[in-house]
């Protein structure tokens, strides 16, 4: 059985190989339209600039949403060791943008390097670290295997793992079992995620049910003037909806929901924030070929009474317009995308709204939907209900927004948590 693990790591890492430059091929070709997938591409192979670092904290976020959990659980090991220098490693330059608007000067920041061993190799050579740190349900055998080899205690942190990625995990015993043996200590978000964990391989002993430091998240009081100073001068007297997060398919949905809720909400502004940075112009056209007046938020230029569409085509400040709305609508949730974070919304005291597909955060929608401190709205029609309910109903609103703040509030404290499981190693 021995052999037989390591034949099956020999023939992912050939496959790998093999793939390697149809993956950078891909990354350049991603490049075309977003530019920073091209940038910096040689940290992927383990290729630095920079002057090699020992002694480090490793914590991998793969993007923004990952990056934004991480950064209370930074802060806190910053406050905790202030002379113990930390890597953040990313995935997509996303979540790279994030992290350097927000940990510029704090932390050191690099790609993760692409999972060969001879890559892994030159990534460890380089920064040496002395704990790593991996956010959610990242499961990379090479680099896994790698810390074991260098005595690296290992850690999978506020890891989710949903039932479908189980059944995937779970047909690749042979690869997955020997990685999760290399990990030290997994903290999943619920004893559901420690069930699917166990199902792919990892030993109860590993796991301890945490919480989600999603709950732990930070809204700057400079954040909320922000939005509110950008809603009195920019946005005027328009009644904003944020659809947050949208990915391809979902925006059409909402533009054919646009006309007959403006007929009722005269001032209605529909605030789009495309997840991804490629598409803003490709969704500034989609608005425009319904015959809707856009503005880019890029314009600094102040809503008309004409304007349809404001577009948020800008980075890091999502939390800010969301303090600039009057209700949110959190994307990823009418596709098969999973779902993204509704707590931010909450927290900052916006109604917030999804829709059906949210696997990903299959928990947190659950109790908050029980915790009548959000609305779920399974199709159009019900979208379309739900917006004109919270127009009209304004104690309704704002029972929506106290249950939603103190939903958050009343599950916070995993980060101190996971702080007290890595100081263990620290």
């Amino acid at each position: 059985m021995r052999a037989f693990k390591k034949l099956m790591r020999q023939l992912y890492t050939l496959l790998f190989c093999l793939a390697l430059p149809l993956v950078l091929l891909r990354l350049y070709w991603r490049g075309i339209k977003a530019p920073r997938y091209r940038s910096r591409w040689r940290e992927r192979l383990g290729i630095y600039g920079s002057q090699s670092r020992q002694n480090l904290i490793w914590l991998h976020a793969v993007s923004v949403g990952e990056a934004e959990a991480a950064f209370p659980l930074i802060r806190v090991l910053q406050n905790q060791y202030p002379e113990q220098p930390i890597l953040v490693t990313t995935t997509t330059p996303t979540g790279s943008a994030r992290v350097q608007a927000v940990l510029t000067g704090q932390v050191e920041h690099v790609y993760l390097p692409y999972d060969l061993p001879f890559i892994v190799e030159r990534f460890f050579a380089h920064f040496q670290p002395r704990l790593a740190v991996i956010m959610e349900k990242e499961i990379w055998p090479n680099l896994f295997a790698a810390c074991a080899a260098r005595s690296i205690p290992l850690y999978v942190v506020n890891a989710r793992l949903s039932a479908r990625s189980a059944r995937s995990y779970q047909k690749i015993p042979a690869l997955i079992k020997p990685a999760l043996a290399c990990v030290t200590a997994i903290a999943v978000q619920t004893d559901e995620d420690k069930t699917h964990f166990i199902q792919i391989g990892a030993a109860s002993s590993q796991i301890q049910v945490l919480g989600n430091i999603k709950f732990d998240v930070t809204i700057e009081k400079a954040t909320i003037a922000s939005g509110h100073d950008l809603k009195q001068h920019l946005l005027a007297t328009r009644w904003v909806w944020i659809i947050a997060s949208t990915h391809q398919g979902e925006e059409e949905l909402f533009l054919k929901l646009y006309p007959a809720l403006k007929a009722s909400i005269p001032s209605l502004l529909l605030l789009i924030v495309p997840r991804h940075p490629e598409r803003f112009q490709t969704v500034k056209k989609l608005c425009e070929q319904q015959n809707l007046n856009v503005l880019m938020r890029s314009a600094a230029a102040v809503c008309s009474e004409q304007t349809d569409i404001y577009i948020g085509d800008s980075m890091g400040e999502l939390k800010m317009l969301y303090a600039a709305a009057d209700i949110a609508f959190v994307g990823g949730s009418l596709v098969p995308v999973g779902g993204h974070n509704v707590l931010e919304p909450a927290a900052i005291g916006v109604p917030v709204l999804f829709g059906p597909q949210m696997f990903n955060f299959k928990e947190i929608a659950e109790r908050i939907l029980a915790a009548d401190a959000a609305l779920q709205c399974v199709d159009q029609q019900a979208i379309s209900d739900a917006v004109l309910r919270l127009y009209r109903d304004e104690a309704f609103r704002n029972r929506l927004v106290d249950n939603g703040k103190r939903f958050v509030d009343s599950n916070q404290g995993a980060t101190t948590r996971l702080a007290a499981l890595l100081a263990q190693n620290l």
